[in-house]
């Protein structure tokens, strides 16, 4: 089993969102997200959080400021985490995209 970092991507930031979002539009969000963690809760290592871009460091230019969270899932393989990720809410939001990252373990390099 291998674990993957999913990135969840939006042209609005988490706190934009929750802030431009009613109460009813903030719950019916968060019911999605339940529902679809109850239907993969075998596959969800952490469930993750909303993220907020802090700050840069080093020389390079600062990455895009799009990731507005993150979940950790296992899998047997990228293809099942794109069957686990079918239908996510995150997926119904304009220009929003998830991203896939799997994580190699350290004693694996």
């Amino acid at each position: 089993m291998s674990k993957f970092m999913i990135l969840y991507r939006a042209e609005a930031s988490a706190l934009e969102q929750m802030a431009n979002a009613t109460p009813e539009q903030q719950e019916a969000g968060m019911e999605a997200w339940r529902a679809w963690a109850n239907k993969v809760g075998y596959a969800i290592a952490d469930l993750g959080s909303p993220l907020g871009h802090t700050t840069h460091v080093g020389p390079g230019a600062a990455g895009s400021t799009d990731v507005a969270g993150y979940s950790i899932l296992e899998a047997g393989s990228a293809d099942e985490v794109e069957s686990i990720l079918f239908g996510h809410p995150h997926l119904s939001m304009p220009g929003a995209s998830i991203e896939v990252l799997e994580i190699i373990p350290i004693g694996d390099i």
